[in-house]
């Protein structure tokens, strides 16, 4: 998959370069990645952001023929209680997919997060290489859940690291359970997506771009491309979190309350 035109990672920071990086045993690089993941976890609760969900049917030549905009704005209730308020939601253009704001629901489940020091135990991670991420140069890891369950999905693909900050820049996976690969919902088919990172406030690396490409298989033979891109922008501090969130606690969404799962914590299997 192609990266995003868009898209550039770069990073502007008051801190010094390090210069090379230190020649650090691959589970030291590990832990450190762990660690910050726990920091912006904990961080983006303080951050009030836009996120926009376009879905678009793809027709023959390459080019969008229907679509699908959902535009909501994450802030808090007077309670504290985290929301995601619609800001813009036209007629839906798709011909072969009819979706409801509901069917999106799943996608708030996902962990932006999920190598947190409580999840790391999990997963075996594999040093493939390095690589190149726009201006940053990477070191590259093979993601795997160590144990696959029915009500738990777990993440599987690779992570590109930062190789001087030992960060996390990008991943492109899926979640998966004993199953196989986890659907969202039955109305939207995407499984494997491939997310790119942005330095927010000189500080965090927050997930600003997702992208994911699937097929639609019609029951009369019919094939429809179909492609999700997930945007992430206008990060605001809002102050301190209301309500003392963990890497290792249930986070409230907006999600139906019976549905609700924990925060970047194991991504609890879609009730269907």
């Amino acid at each position: 998959m192609d990266a995003p035109p868009e898209h550039h990672a770069t990073r502007i920071s008051n801190t010094p370069d390090p210069g090379e990086s230190p020649n650090l045993p691959i589970d030291q690089v590990i832990k450190k990645v762990s660690q910050d993941e726990d920091t912006y976890f904990l961080a983006r609760a303080k951050y009030t952001y836009r996120k926009t969900i376009r879905i678009q049917e793809i027709g023959p030549n390459g080019k969008p023929v229907g679509e699908y905009l959902l535009v909501t704005q994450a802030g808090h209730e007077s309670d504290g209680t985290p929301v995601d308020k619609v800001v813009e939601r036209p007629q839906s253009t798709l011909t072969h997919v009819q979706l409801e704001s509901e069917d999106l629901d799943g996608l708030n489940r996902i962990p932006s997060f999920p190598l947190t020091t409580n999840q790391l135990g999990k997963y075996d991670l594999k040093y493939l290489g390095k690589d190149q991420v726009d201006e940053i140069s990477c070191y590259i890891f093979q993601v795997k859940p160590k144990v696959v369950e029915r009500v738990h999905a777990y993440f599987q693909g690779v992570v590109w690291i930062d190789d001087k900050y030992l960060e996390v820049v990008k991943s492109y996976g899926s979640w998966v359970n004993d199953l196989g690969d986890v659907k969202s919902s039955p109305q939207v088919p995407f499984t494997t997506f491939e997310t790119y990172r942005e330095f927010i406030d000189g500080k965090y690396w927050f997930p600003t771009y997702s992208r994911s490409d699937e097929t639609l298989h019609l029951k009369g033979g019919e094939d429809v491309p179909l492609r999700m891109v997930i945007k992430w922008s206008d990060f605001k501090m809002v102050g301190a979190a209301p309500a003392n969130p963990s890497p290792n606690s249930a986070a409230p969404s907006s999600a139906p309350a019976n549905t609700t799962p924990p925060a970047d914590g194991p991504y609890v299997r879609p009730p269907h």
